[in-house]
């Protein structure tokens, strides 16, 4: 910012302050934007502060022309221009989470579950959960299958049935059967393999063997009737080695055990040749199919509760932390002197950092 002297006419650089007093003559400083249109008068200059008489000679600033007036500039050469920043190119996107951030010192021992002996060989999440799907749809389609049969059973006491009609939903029936047994066996052979692929990488995450084999595990998970007892222990085990709690193990056991039960009493009554008997066969058979029906759901809901954690990722995790001084205090201890014996933060007669 430049101001001009009205009675000398010396230019003085006041940079960002406006001031009033010229500095050497002590005469009146004009505004930034207002130029002396004429001579200052002249007169003998004030000699307090030494200002020479050939001062008031010199020649004075005109008028600044339309358009232009007076900016502050910086003192000194131009900044250098600013350098145009880069493209920041593409927003970054991940496939999976990020493993780097702040050093994990716990992290140090984890074994990788994708490669080398925790590898897991076992069929996808996905494909286990359209298996599930299509088998829980197969059911369904049995038991609207047998719920129209024996509603034709209770219409035939009176009415003679179309023969069309009658062997549509006959044979209906048995082909939604076939399907809901074929659907159970793939669902039992799939469950297995990615139970055996979980067993291991849990293992092999805490540094140890599965104690199984394999071969037990298709045994005990296939076999019918031994598969009851040993593939819900199988089960558990790997629960409590991952330290999971509420996954409705228990519930589904026991629909398991139920719907096995009702499926074993609807085949040994599947031979009755008497109109009574197969309607009787017709409701077992319908039971039995919802019981499977909810023993599927309670093994998807089983299979998302183990899928919803990674194998690297515990339940729980031990953080050593250090001890703070003066945590054992006890209680009949006064505030006043924990607050007396505390060191002072600031020193006295010093002002606190800003």
């Amino acid at each position: 910012m430049i101001q001009v002297c009205a009675q000398c006419g010396t230019r003085w650089n006041v940079r960002d302050r406006q001031r009033v007093w010229c500095p050497r003559c002590r005469g009146t400083l004009l505004a930034p934007g207002a130029l002396p249109s004429a001579p200052p008068p002249q007169g003998p200059p004030d000699r307090r502060w030494g200002a020479p008489a050939a001062a008031s000679n010199r020649p004075q600033p005109g008028p600044l022309p339309q358009g232009f007036k007076w900016i502050a500039v910086r003192p000194g050469a131009a900044p250098p221009p600013r350098q145009p920043r880069r493209p920041l190119g593409p927003t970054p996107r991940y496939a999976s989470i990020p493993r780097w951030s702040l050093y994990d010192p716990a992290g140090e021992h984890t074994v990788d579950t994708t490669t080398g002996a925790g590898a897991r060989s076992g069929p996808s999440a996905t494909m286990v959960r359209a298996t599930l799907i299509t088998a829980m749809a197969l059911l369904g389609f049995a038991v609207l299958m047998h719920i129209a049969r024996y509603a034709l059973l209770l219409i035939n006491r009176t009415v003679l049935l179309n023969p069309l009609l009658a062997a549509v939903v006959t044979w209906g029936g048995v082909v939604a059967s076939v399907l809901a047994a074929f659907a159970m066996v793939v669902t039992a052979v799939v469950l297995t393999n990615w139970l055996i692929a979980r067993r291991a990488a849990v293992f092999a995450h805490h540094g140890r063997d599965d104690p199984r084999s394999k071969w037990q595990l298709w045994a005990g998970c296939l076999i019918p009737l031994v598969n009851l007892i040993w593939a819900p222990v199988y089960l558990i085990e790997l629960a409590r080695a991952e330290g999971r709690t509420g996954l409705r193990i228990t519930a589904w056991w026991i629909a398991w055990v139920l719907s096995t039960v009702v499926s074993v009493f609807s085949i040994a009554t599947s031979f009755a040749s008497d109109a009574q008997g197969i309607a009787n066969n017709t409701v077992t058979t319908t039971i039995a199919y919802l019981l499977a029906l909810a023993t599927v759901v309670l093994v998807l809901e089983v299979f998302q509760g183990f899928e919803r954690r990674p194998v690297d990722r515990p339940v729980k995790r031990w953080v050593m932390v250090a001890t703070v001084p003066g945590a054992g205090r006890s209680e009949e201890e006064p505030e006043e002197e924990s607050a007396e014996s505390a060191p002072a933060v600031e020193a006295e007669d010093q002002n606190p950092a800003a």
